[in-house]
């Protein structure tokens, strides 16, 4: 009999921050178009409002992100390593790798058919801020990074994706990055000035 795999769910907020020069075509074309440099480097931040796995509480929890897609996004041989909110415990830390591997399935279960090559998972101090309409992750001395929307025609609502098939949410909201260092793994990336995205977040599985 196969292993029944517990119930999660978060909800919250994931930005990134990745190396296109233009808002990322991923989103638009839901990955039929490459990335604008032919491959992708991105960090992203997950923000835990609410949430659990199985039993165990995961709100108020942060996870950093690191994600290299050599083309095409639905061609996999991805690579991924996950930063855990150190505040997080064993059950949580545990319950936030299967998530953000994909072995618990549901939202994020593509992890596990795209990703060859996970390069771990650590704990860290992940701070996840919001100041007017930006927002700042912090990941020790791994992750440094803000975005923020981009202005439209009014500057009162932000220029935004809606009613999209992406897998990360429906809405996302445009942005650009005004900082973007990542050190991590033998990378060293700054994607200053470069595409960024905020989503809203509702994910569950393991279904």
């Amino acid at each position: 009999m196969a292993e029944q795999l517990p119930e999660w769910a978060i909800k919250g907020e994931l930005i990134l921050n990745c190396n296109c020069v233009v808002f990322c075509p991923c989103v638009v074309s839901l990955g039929q178009h490459p990335p604008t440099e032919g491959f992708c480097q991105a960090w992203a931040g997950v923000r835990i409002d609410e949430g659990h796995y199985d039993e165990e509480n995961l709100g108020g929890l942060n996870v950093g992100l690191l994600l290299e897609i050599p083309g095409f996004m639905g061609r996999g041989n991805w690579k991924a390593a996950a930063y855990i909110d150190e505040r997080a415990t064993e059950s949580a830390y545990d319950g936030l790798v299967r998530i953000f591997s994909g072995q618990a399935r549901g939202t994020t279960g593509l992890f596990a058919l795209l990703v060859s090559e996970f390069l771990g998972a650590d704990r860290a101090p992940v701070e996840f801020e919001t100041e007017g309409k930006k927002r700042r992750l912090m990941v020790g001395r791994v992750i440094q990074g803000e975005v923020e929307p981009i202005e439209g025609a009014d500057p009162n609502q932000d220029v935004m994706i809606q009613n999209s098939g992406y897998w990360m949410g429906p809405d996302v909201t445009v942005a650009q990055a005004n900082k973007g260092r990542v050190r991590a793994f033998g990378r060293v990336w700054n994607f200053e000035g470069r595409s960024a995205e905020i989503c809203q977040i509702d994910w569950h599985g393991p279904a």
